[in-house]
């Protein structure tokens, strides 16, 4: 799995930081790491100089094999807030579209159910 991490120019201590998001986004998503080929993570002050509630942006993307991308998207008043926020809203969201998935793959069809016979 490969993580990529991005920060605008109002984040301080960007090397720090990024290196902090890699470590935890490979520890929160390790169980999908056969799913997941990239997860891309935009950390974003939007508000730079000003002061204000919610202000702080993390959107996270994954990237799944053989299927659409999935992203979170979680606003909050510090970028650790907004970071964490969004890793569990990503890891929830790959915990139901994979369980979907192979719940899917996983069932038979109806069709070869020998217990059914049709008169």
């Amino acid at each position: 799995m490969q993580i990529q991490v991005n920060t605008s120019n109002g984040v301080n201590n960007r090397d720090a930081l990024e290196r902090w998001a890699d470590a935890e986004i490979k520890q929160q998503l390790n169980r999908f790491v056969d799913d997941v080929t990239r997860v891309e993570v935009h950390l974003s002050d939007e508000n730079h100089d000003k002061a204000g509630a919610g202000d702080k942006c993390c959107v996270m993307e994954a990237r799944l094999a053989h299927h659409q991308p999935l992203a979170v998207t979680q606003h909050a008043t510090s970028l650790d807030e907004a970071f964490r926020g969004a890793a569990d809203k990503l890891k929830r969201l790959l915990d139901n579209t994979l369980g979907r998935l192979n719940n899917h793959r996983d069932r038979d069809s109806i069709r070869k159910d020998t217990g059914f016979i049709a008169e």
